[in-house]
């Protein structure tokens, strides 16, 4: 199977999204439960900034139906105050949803950003006509909008006809602009929800476009989806030449063992880790881990952890989620930060 297919799957209340890239599964969206009512990341409320707890740097919102997310930036706000914010991260239930009041207003070509003015146009653009030629089509989409408005043109807009990419950010100013007058009301409320498998899959996967998209019952059947999830399932991940790691989560973090197989030489450790380091950040996205992860990489000398750091970090950064590697334990353990963007596929199944 070679190629790029979109296939997306339907069930009662919810769908499910996954991108296959020559057979393998490189991207997966799947839809919260029907039952479960949770805040999830990128909706959208209004809410009311309630208590500070002592020590936590930030402060409670109350959101609808007696939820609850927590928010650190605050200043020049008092409780009671109704503030608009975007659940920007996955929680565990019950936990208050950490949410932000820097609200991001994501499309297939365009994000609007309020209170952070300006254009940015994708870096991957790198030809000059084309960075011109879309701040012209800019410049036309938003005139007259609020000056506080930003505009993000995102790489998909290389490829993609003018017309579309105005409607893109027409769409996406007047929502904003919408919803941003909405706090003249003083209970909290749901204004945005967040997008479905679907929709993400629509936003996120256009550079480059899938060259299939398979939207019929028994789609993921038929481009092997199913087993691919079924191997999400378990801790295992082959790597090259019989090595292997294990991804585990727990409450407090997510842990990495790196192994070699039946090869104990230097030069196999390194090759494993590195092997680990380039697979790990698809792993995670997959199965929707995040947070504070540890990874026990296979044995070897010190001054391989510079090679194995820079494939890591490599890896990261083409992965696109905001993670950070904060170094070595004196265990010899690497520690990363990875933002939670999305549910634990445990959860979702």
């Amino acid at each position: 199977m070679i190629g790029r297919v979109a296939a997306i799957e339907r069930g009662p209340g919810r769908e499910m999204a996954a991108l296959m890239v020559d057979g393998q599964l490189q991207d997966l969206f799947i839809d919260a439960r029907p039952d479960d009512a949770s805040p999830q990341p990128g909706a959208i409320y209004r809410g009311i900034l309630d208590r500070t707890p002592k020590g936590m740097h930030g402060a409670l919102v109350r959101l609808p139906n007696g939820q609850a997310g927590f928010l650190k930036e605050t200043k020049g706000l008092a409780p009671g105050a109704v503030v608009l914010v975007q659940v920007s991260t996955a929680t565990e239930p019950g936990k208050a949803a950490p949410v932000t009041q820097r609200l991001l207003f994501k499309s297939r070509y365009a994000i609007i950003t309020p209170r952070a003015p300006g254009l940015n146009i994708a870096r991957s653009i790198r030809e000059e006509d084309a960075r011109s030629q879309l701040g012209d089509v800019a410049k036309s989409a938003m005139a007259g909008a609020d000056e506080t408005l930003g505009l993000i043109l995102r790489s998909a807009c290389r490829d993609a006809d003018s017309e579309d990419i105005a409607a893109d950010i027409h769409v996406m100013r007047k929502l904003a602009e919408s919803i941003l007058t909405e706090t003249s009301a003083r209970e909290p409320e749901l204004l945005l929800d967040a997008p479905s498998a679907g929709l993400s899959a629509w936003r996120d996967w256009s550079d480059p476009d899938p060259e299939e998209v398979a939207d019929h019952i028994g789609a993921f059947e038929a481009h092997g989806v199913w087993e691919a999830i079924e191997a999400l399932k378990t801790p295992r991940v082959d790597l090259a030449g019989g090595a292997w790691m294990s991804i585990e989560s727990t409450r407090a973090l997510v842990a990495i063992d790196v192994n070699t197989g039946g090869d104990f030489t230097p030069a196999a450790a390194l090759k494993a880790n590195i092997a680990a380091a380039r697979a790990l950040p698809r792993q995670l996205r997959l199965r929707g881990l995040g947070g504070q992860i540890v990874i026990d990489f296979a044995p070897g000398p010190k001054r391989d952890r510079a090679v194995i750091e820079q494939s890591l970090t490599a890896a990261l950064r083409a992965e696109g989620t905001e993670s950070h590697i904060a170094g070595w334990t004196p265990l010899g353990h690497c520690e990363v930060q990875r933002r939670r963007d999305r549910r634990p596929l445990y959860e979702l199944l």
